[in-house]
Parts: structure tokens; sequence; C-alpha cells
């Protein structure tokens, strides 16, 4: 008898014991993405249609949405950014919207440990706001997605979707600023690669290519044996400068060095300038 009974209390312990482990109704999802020298972190929590009626209904307009499900979904940003042209200070924040049929207001919130809008909203902490009209889609996107699109060296888009509505919120962060204060520091005594660095910038931004040329040039004597991707660098900088006869030479050099890589994504790069600049 007292055997059945310890056994009974050990089953009873395990069932006790036991977790019932299933999939969550509305996963969470992290997205990671660089935009120029800034890492952007989004972490939310996506909840799916299930045959529910989303905007203006289970999302109702006009009234604060969480902008996803359970805890606040958030935008962490690492450098000072602008979110649709307000200057914001490098950190994370709660994001909210309110939607309505035409028009959604989109809050950067500074107290971000909500679970959901907050008891009170507070107008003091709204770092940002961006208004936005939605865009219809014809695709129905079953669960709700935020994402970062649109990305350039220095911005990119804040994609928030659910249903067959589309927001894109435009954010920028301080690439150049940071690139030309490090150029200007470091070429008071710079190496070859800062030389070469300093000069695919400025050939890549647009800026100024005599200046790209002299400085490629510079990075280019000081250095023993150029690699293949570097000279793929100074033909390009040599064409947009219109020194055609010199792109030529540096392209057929790193061609060569390419073949012997056997890298053929620069093979192929090297090839077609060629016959752009009439090598052949």
């Amino acid at each position: 008898m007292k055997k059945i009974l310890f056994c009974l209390s050990v089953m009873s312990l395990s069932f006790v014991q036991a977790q019932i482990v299933s999939p969550q109704p509305s996963p969470a999802a992290t997205v990671i993405q660089t935009v120029g020298l800034s890492e952007v972190t989004l972490s939310y929590s996506r909840p799916a249609m299930r045959g529910r009626k989303i905007m203006g209904d289970l999302v109702p307009y006009n009234a604060i949405w969480r902008t996803g499900a359970n805890a606040n979904s958030t935008m962490s940003v690492s450098t000072d950014f602008e979110f649709a042209g307000t200057p914001v200070a490098a950190g994370t924040y709660a994001v909210y919207t309110k939607p309505s049929a035409n028009n959604w207001e989109v809050y950067l919130y500074a107290k971000n440990d909500n679970w959901g809008a907050p008891a009170q909203w507070d107008e003091s902490q709204i770092v940002a706001t961006a208004t936005v009209t939605p865009i219809q889609t014809n695709r129905v996107m079953s669960s709700f997605n935020m994402a970062i699109h649109e990305i350039t060296d220095d911005s990119a888009h804040l994609e928030i979707s659910w249903e067959q509505t589309r927001l894109a919120i435009p954010f920028s962060v301080p690439t150049d600023g940071t690139v030309m204060a490090s150029i200007e520091k470091t070429l008071a005594g710079p190496s070859a690669a800062d030389y070469y660095n300093a000069a695919v910038y400025y050939l890549n931004a647009d800026k100024d290519i005599d200046q790209s040329l002299e400085w490629m040039e510079k990075a280019m004597s000081e250095m023993e044996k150029p690699a293949f991707w570097q000279l793929r660098q100074q033909s390009l900088v040599y064409a947009k400068a219109g020194k055609t006869k010199k792109a030529i030479a540096a392209a057929k050099a790193s061609l060569e060095g390419a073949k012997q890589a056997n890298n053929l994504d620069y093979v192929k790069m090297n090839e077609d300038s060629l016959k752009e600049w009439g090598a052949w």
C-alpha cells in the first residue's frame, strides 16, 4: 500500500512540474540592420489576421495602438538620428501609432518598457512624430511586419505592414558627417590605406573627383603591390575624372589580378568596364 501511495505521489508531482510547450500566437521578432555606420534594431511581436478584419476593427482608428502585440514594439539606433526630419538621440524607443483611414501618426516614445499602450499617455515622452499616408497594397500581409527598407549610406525607411496597409517612415543617420570627420582627422597623418579609403568614399559619395583622384594616386604610389580590388577602384576614379586611358590601364591590371585570384565577379566587372570604355 505504501508503495502504491509513493508511486501516486511521484506521478502527481510529475504532472505539476510538467509544462505544456506550444507556439506563441504572436511570436517575437528581431530585425538588425546596419544603415551607414549605425546599427538599427527593431524588436516586436507578430500577431496574425486569422480571418479577422484588421484595420478599423481589430486595430481601431483614432486610438493609440501598441503597433504589434504583447510588449512595446521598439526601435533602437546606435547613433543620433533623424526620424521624419526630427533630431533624436541614440537610444531605444517604443513605436506607437494612431491609425486612421487616411493618415497615421507614428510616434517614438521615450518610455519603452510598457506592456502595450501606456495606461496614461504622456505627451512629454514623445521624442518624434511622423504623419504618414498609408499605402494600400495588392498583397495581403497575413502577419504584422516591421522592417527596414530603402537603405542608403545615410538613410532608410521604417516600414510597418499588416493586412493590405503599408507605412514607410523615412529616417536618416549621420554617416557623411562621421566619415568626413574621420577623414579630416586621419589625413593629418594618413597611411596609404587612409588615402585609399578617403578616395573611394569621395568617389561613391559623388564628391570632388579631383580630390578623390589626388588621394587615389597618392595611395597607389605608396602601395608595394595594389590588390586587384584596389586597382578596380582606381580605374573607376580615373574614368569618372575623364582619364579614360589611365582607367583602361588600371582595369586591365585589375582584370589580370582577378583572373589569377579566380574572382569571377571582378573579372566580369572589369571586362564590362573595358568594353564600356572602348578598350575592346
